[in-house]
């Protein structure tokens, strides 16, 4: 009997770099600035917006809800900050995408109503101190409004000149489809929760809508709040991986894991946290970490602790 020969395929890196197609608004890189932490004082805060668009990182995303935690005050806090942001730098405004989120009350907690998704959104841009939101996405599906209800509020936003694009966040595959049968033009972006440490997106369907719709994921807490750094509550196999692959590369295992995520054909952008102009620095690094099919796999499996089928 012959020997078994398994073929060889030649080992290709996966593109966690290439730019991001958000519809009407262009191109953006893979990174964004998210600013639920953007809650330290006007001159850190400035640091931190500064240094992520000198690095590239161009799509900044906020939300209404922002500035109830991480040592914010109240909601809309960290709008407020980010329109402090833009008034301090000339022309910082124009050199960024905004996005920002509306549709969470604490106590309701959620109204997509469309009377309300348009004061909310009018509430974002004067906080903001913006003429134009480049995505506004509902922040949390509200199961007792209909999608069409919300589809006439996005139109009616968009015709005013208020919004250019639209997206949704923490949306089932089934809520995501209901919306955008509704839109003309159709959803820009949707936010899924997606990590080597959290891979329902891959199993859901959620990424593979992403690309038979041309809706670009933005994938939130892409290192598992933080714990992909710290390791805590990290399987040792998959911390193992990744720091090997960190060796490899040169980089820390933070920015294996953001450029895990950066390597799904679906061409997700990981929305960053940090607040520290030297971590943006760090993991600015991911688009340049060249992974293999085999590495992307062996994150996948350690990930779930179970053979591959």
């Amino acid at each position: 009997m012959a020997d078994l020969k398994i073929p060889s395929a030649p080992q290709t890196t996966l593109d966690v770099s290439g730019d991001r197609d958000l519809s009407s608004l262009g191109t953006v890189g893979p990174l964004s600035l998210g600013c639920w932490r953007l809650t330290g004082s006007d001159d850190d805060n400035i640091a931190t917006v500064t240094t992520a668009v000198d690095l590239g990182i161009t799509l900044i995303d906020n939300a209404d809800v922002y500035g109830l935690d991480w040592g914010g005050t109240h909601f809309g806090a960290c709008e407020e900050a980010l329109g402090r942001v833009f008034a301090a730098v000339p022309g910082l405004r124009d050199r960024v995408v905004l996005a920002t989120k509306g549709g969470i009350i604490p106590g309701v907690p959620y109204d997509s109503s469309g009377d309300y998704l348009i004061a909310a959104c009018e509430a974002s841009l004067r906080r903001m101190n913006v003429d134009t939101i480049d995505l506004y996405q509902v922040h949390r599906p509200d199961m007792v409004t209909h999608p069409e209800e919300v589809a006439a509020a996005f139109t009616s936003l968009r015709t005013r000149g208020l919004v250019k694009e639209f997206g949704v966040s923490n949306y089932t595959v089934p809520q995501t489809l209901a919306l955008n049968g509704f839109l003309d033009s159709g959803l820009a972006t949707t936010q899924p929760q997606f990590s080597a440490a959290h891979l329902e997106p891959l199993r859901d369907g959620t990424l593979d809508l992403c690309m038979e719709a041309a809706i670009t994921p933005m994938a939130w807490s892409p290192l598992a709040g933080g714990r992909l750094a710290t390791g805590e509550g990290i399987s040792a196999e998959l911390l193992t991986v990744l720091d090997e692959l960190a060796a490899r590369e040169n980089v820390t295992r933070s920015a294996i894991a953001i450029a895990f995520v950066l390597a799904h054909p679906s061409k997700p952008i990981a929305i960053l946290g940090s607040t520290q102009p030297e971590r943006l620095q760090e993991l600015a690094k991911a688009t340049r970490v060249q992974l293999s099919r085999t590495d992307w796999y062996r994150i996948v499996q350690a990930s779930e602790g179970v053979p591959l089928p």
